[in-house]
């Protein structure tokens, strides 16, 4: 965006320009700088701009490919049909993130709910409570990572213990996989620190001898059930429809662990200190 300008509102002066320049610097309220500023704002003409972007979507539509295997871009298509469009999302951070973002079909706003860029991971589940807590009547659903999830899954006991009735779909590859796939596309496959199996050699032990299943070295079916929550594990593509409309049914957190393609990718991604217009595109 060449024609773009930053403007950095904060509280604390010294912060000003701290990691970024900027073209305008406000010091101030956030609330109050931005309820000044809704005064002078006029809503511009985006008609055209959205129009383009539907034309992208309709000649370049988000696609995978299938191979018999559980893939994680199923998965959310299948909670959006199974809850017709109309649940509130929030997620944790890296592959899990952005296979929501491009799967589920959101078209009311305040309906999504990650922390972007930001990159916390863990903050999906509490974000899911806090939903639940406000919007008592919808549908919540945390979509998670095997690594995301653990950051905060303690608080399942909060869940139970309160009676919130969401639904976590873990896309467990047994991966931290966001950092796996950067490793592969950059670093020759060279995996390090990423593999959740219990074993180093993680290309080779990822599998078990039929060389399909994938071994996993927690049981969240497990983790779940000793919270008092209610734990659904799911292993072939056959199963996510049943297991969607099971948890929908109980009126208590559930823990669905759906074992997704380990290997799978996420596309487009933007290599790091590249332009959005460098991004990388192709089928996962």
């Amino acid at each position: 965006a060449p024609k773009a300008k930053i403007a950095h509102i904060d509280i604390d002066p010294s912060s000003i320009r701290k990691n970024v320049n900027v073209d305008i610097p406000v010091v101030g309220d956030v609330k109050n700088v931005l309820s000044e500023l809704n005064k002078i704002l006029q809503p511009g003409d985006t008609s055209e701009w959205l129009k383009q972007i539907e034309q992208w979507k309709r000649d370049y539509p988000l696609t995978y490919r299938e191979n018999g295997n559980l893939k994680p871009q199923y998965v959310i298509e299948q909670i959006y049909e199974v809850t017709k469009g109309k649940a509130i999302i929030t997620t944790e951070v890296g592959q899990n993130q952005m296979w929501a973002a491009q799967f589920y079909k959101f078209t009311k706003p305040r309906t999504f709910l990650s922390s972007g860029g930001l990159g916390t991971m863990g903050y999906g589940f509490p974000a899911a409570l806090g939903a639940q807590v406000a919007c008592p009547d919808h549908i919540v659903f945390d979509v998670a990572g095997d690594g995301s999830f653990q950051m905060n899954i303690q608080e399942l006991a909060t869940a139970v213990n309160n009676n919130l009735p969401v639904k976590i779909a873990i896309l467990n590859n047994g991966y931290l996989g966001m950092v796996r796939q950067w490793q592969e596309m950059f670093y020759n496959k060279r995996y390090s620190g990423v593999c959740l199996v219990g074993d180093y050699e993680c290309v080779e032990k990822h599998t078990d001898s039929s060389g399909k299943q994938p071994l996993m070295l927690l049981n969240f079916v497990k983790i779940a059930e000793a919270y008092g929550a209610v734990g659904i594990r799911v292993t072939e593509k056959k199963q996510v429809r049943e297991a969607l409309e099971e948890a929908l049914a109980i009126p208590k957190p559930v823990v669905l662990d759906f074992h997704i393609e380990p290997e799978e990718n996420v596309f487009p991604m933007v290599p790091a200190g590249a332009s959005l217009n460098q991004m990388i595109g192709g089928l996962a």
